[in-house]
């Protein structure tokens, strides 16, 4: 099998953490349409602030929001104002 970055967000600013949710990451639809992403694709998400790296799922954020939020144990990793790719 043979893995391919199909879309790519750049630079972009986390805005929220919420470290009770289960997991993933939020994005607001409208962004995940422009590069389209999926609801519940996985996602690497690399912090290029602190360096950290991790996989995730997915899920839409509320359209013309601008919302990057790291969910769950994610938001140990990756912080607010953090800038990601």
């Amino acid at each position: 099998m043979r893995w391919v970055m199909r879309s790519k967000i750049h630079k972009a600013t986390v805005t929220q953490a919420d470290l009770n949710y289960v997991g993933s990451i939020t994005i607001d639809e409208d962004l995940m349409d422009m590069v389209g992403l999926w609801p519940g694709e996985k996602v690497l998400v690399v912090s290029n602030t602190s360096g950290s790296r991790l996989e995730t799922y997915v899920i839409e954020g509320e359209p013309g929001s601008g919302v990057i939020c790291m969910n769950g144990a994610a938001a140990h990793r990756i912080k607010v104002g953090d800038r990601v790719i």
